[in-house]
């Protein structure tokens, strides 16, 4: 999960993709990179760091031009210690310059690098970012000896032959030394990209693509849709958009990722023409009926912070219940969930959060969060109730399914050992977390809860819940080596004994993982 942003046409480009990022800064906050063509001329600052640290007024004066791109980066599976190199925009210069940011995770990258180093393509380090961008410029490059150019058809081959090459998800944007930006999503369409359009003040169109639409709407632009599984869209260096598909579409399927719906996506985008607030607040209703079924008795409902409070105004309003905010958030604190490191999460969870114990007095609290992944802070949430406040029952709601499989397309979930829910029932995941009572969305509610075409049509990435890829290439051994790969980086990373001992634990669920996976049938998604 990374944010990603692109404008062109007649206004500076460096206060859009500035601005841009600070409103997709929730998407990635390891990095974060500009780049920007003058004439034919590049130019570029990134660092590691939050949006607001990385450029001052010093560094986007140094960006001119009317075309560029903007990253925020969140690292994927199987990512190493996070170094300037992995931040984007990436850069080639063969078969022209070529700038390029990708949101998303290629799943067959070792086999892709080792076939570009045997076109002789040199490759700094192991980002699969890299590798996309070097699979697409070696593509154009061979476009090139054929038609003697770069233009509209060659990039359009070269695309598509990325798209026969290329596993995974990638939701792409690139620009050219020419004055030339392009667009591409992978033909599942798993993570999300949109673009738009508005009028400059003399009259030229500018366009921009995003991640989500909140970037467009703030900055004046209107959206027009997302890209299409297998799209590819072009808009010159006249300022003319060009549309194509790149893949059959007997060969492509829309299979966005769910979790988007979930947690990752701001409640005022709209992905897939769908309102992600509306979606939330239908998981919120479906999940009250399941309360209501139970027969518990509840005498208030308290929201986890940001992303559980609109599940909760939902459930509370089914219920006849009143909402109060028990929990408060420090703003300036980073989402726990996309934090690098057990240790470093756990720490920010108490930093994060703090009580107003009056709103738990003598009450059955139910607390409501957008999901339970590893369990840290549902754990150490009921912990502070329980310890701090004189709640008599404290319940615990998740708007999503239990998270019990590793995730491959682009949310850092690599290893099913930090996932409280795999191999556990509901009632052992209670126990867990120590609260009175533990209620789960069904994946069934949490898909009708995101309808994804105007005959309500639902089809969803959804293997963090069922274990299901869609791509269906992810073997046993791929899960495998991604999960040794990822124990190996944080043993030796580790700085505590506690970490040691947690990721000691993990080492021998590896062991085990290739095992059970041949135990189930991996193949096309619902």
């Amino acid at each position: 999960m990374c944010g990603i942003i692109g404008v062109t046409g007649g206004s500076p480009a460096h206060p859009l993709l500035y601005e841009g990022l600070n409103l997709l800064q929730h998407r990635g906050q390891d990095a974060a990179g500009i780049f920007t063509l003058e004439g034919r001329r590049f130019h570029q600052h990134k660092d590691l760091g939050l949006v607001r640290d990385v450029f001052g007024v010093a560094e986007l004066d140094k960006l001119p031009g009317s075309l560029g791109l903007g990253h925020v980066r969140y690292p994927t599976v199987g990512s190493g210690s996070m170094d300037i190199s992995q931040a984007q925009p990436l850069y080639v210069n063969s078969p022209c310059g070529i700038a390029l940011i990708h949101n998303g995770n290629l799943v067959n990258v070792a086999e892709l690098a080792d076939q570009l180093r045997s076109e002789q393509r040199h490759l700094n380090g192991d980002s699969d970012s890299e590798v996309l961008l070097n699979v697409f410029a070696s593509e154009l490059q061979r476009q090139v000896v054929q038609c003697g150019a770069v233009n509209q058809q060659s990039i359009a081959r070269a695309v598509s032959a990325l798209m026969s090459r290329c596993c995974g998800a990638y939701s792409v944007i690139a620009m050219l030394e020419d004055g030339s930006m392009i667009a591409f999503r992978d033909p599942y369409g798993i993570r999300p990209l949109v673009y738009g359009r508005r009028e400059s003040s003399d009259g030229r169109m500018e366009y921009m693509f995003a991640s989500e639409s909140v970037a467009l709407d703030v900055l004046g632009f209107q959206l027009e849709r997302d890209l299409m599984p297998g799209e590819l869209i072009q808009i010159n260096r006249a300022g003319k958009l060009i549309t194509s598909r790149c893949v059959k579409p007997r060969e492509t399927q829309l299979r966005p990722c769910i979790f988007e719906y979930v947690y990752l996506a701001r409640p005022d985008s709209i992905l897939e023409g769908t309102s992600v607030y509306q979606a939330r607040l239908r998981q919120g209703e479906s999940l009250a009926r399941r309360i209501h079924a139970s027969g518990v008795h509840i005498d208030v409902v308290v929201p986890v912070p940001d992303t559980g409070r609109v599940a909760a105004q939902a459930i509370a309003e089914h219920l006849g219940l009143p909402i109060r905010e028990g929990l408060m958030r420090n703003r300036y604190v980073g989402r726990t969930f996309i934090m690098r490191g057990q240790h470093q999460r756990r720490q920010n969870v108490r930093r994060k959060l703090n009580l107003v114990p009056s709103e738990f007095a003598n009450r059955n609290v139910l607390l409501v969060d957008d999901s339970i992944v590893r369990g840290t802070t549902s754990r150490q949430i009921v912990e502070l109730v329980r310890n701090f406040t004189s709640a008599t029952n404290i319940y615990l709601a998740s708007a999503a399914p239990p998270v019990r499989f590793q995730n491959v397309y682009g949310i850092d979930m690599p290893t099913t050992g930090e996932l409280i829910a795999h191999g556990k029932d509901e009632a052992a995941v209670c126990a867990s977390i120590g609260a009175d009572a533990l209620f789960y969305q069904t994946l069934s509610d949490l898909v009708a809860s995101v309808p994804t075409d105007k005959s309500g049509s639902q089809h969803f990435e959804t293997s963090i819940f069922d274990g299901r890829y869609i791509t269906g290439d992810i073997s046993s051994g791929y899960l495998e080596k991604l999960a040794a790969r990822r124990v190996e980086q944080a043993w030796h990373q580790s700085d505590t004994a506690g970490q040691l001992s947690l990721f000691g634990e993990q080492r021998s669920n590896v062991s085990s993982l290739a095992n059970e996976r041949k135990k189930r049938v991996v193949g096309a998604g619902t």
